[in-house]
């Protein structure tokens, strides 16, 4: 069987630099088949061939890291880094955990000094109404019924006790202050009658008024 030769200018591929691979007709040096041929490559072809070549030695550099690193593959690396990403997220919050706590005792300690102080404010105020008389449910009745501010002095606290008990002496240990009678000797929820006034017996008015009109006749 007879196979017939390409033709010596036949383009059989092109090589990865883009130059057109020919068939091998004879070994002759004369061949022109040698000789280097002139290519007219397109833009578009030109640097789609320069991207793969920049995208494969991309990934040459990154494998060439990789095994520097001491990964297999970019897969061992991505877990490497997962890992450590966790670890710093557990630490981040145990030490959120931890300062939290420390937050939470200073706010206990504020809470029971705060406590603390106002016990010892009330203890001041009682012992300062117990010295003006105030004991038993009437101490309670004085001490919320004495109004002062909670940083007040122990001379303004005086002065409140001393005006209290003139407001409310019952609470002290004193004697009510008695109301005074209404004039004319009434009581003091009843208006004192009125001065010349007599008592007429019922229908006088109505009769009177009648005669007045002339509806009844002038009794002598």
């Amino acid at each position: 069987m007879t196979r017939s030769m390409p033709a010596p200018r036949t383009v059989l591929g092109y090589r990865r630099d883009g130059r057109p691979i020919f068939p091998v007709l004879g070994a002759s040096p004369e061949d022109p088949s040698n000789d280097e041929a002139t290519v007219s490559v397109s833009q578009k072809q030109l640097n789609t061939m320069m991207a793969r070549e920049k995208d494969q030695g991309g990934r040459a550099a990154v494998r060439s890291l990789i095994e520097k690193l001491g990964f297999s593959n970019t897969v061992a690396l991505e877990e490497y880094l997962a890992g450590v990403r966790q670890a710093e997220q557990d630490r981040l919050t145990e030490t959120e955990r931890r300062e939290q706590a420390v937050v939470e005792r200073e706010q206990a300690a504020l809470a029971r000094e705060a406590a603390a102080v106002a016990r010892e404010r009330e203890a001041a105020r009682r012992a300062v109404l117990v010295s003006a008389g105030a004991t038993g449910p009437d101490l309670d009745d004085a001490v919320s019924l004495l109004r002062l501010p909670d940083d007040a002095d122990p001379s303004t606290l005086d002065e409140a006790v001393q005006e209290l008990s003139q407001r409310r002496p019952e609470l002290f240990g004193s004697p009510a202050r008695d109301i005074p009678p209404a004039p004319g000797g009434a009581p003091a929820s009843v208006p004192p009658p009125r001065p010349g006034s007599t008592e007429r017996p019922p229908g006088a008015a109505g009769l009177e008024m009648a005669r007045r009109r002339g509806l009844l006749p002038d009794t002598p």
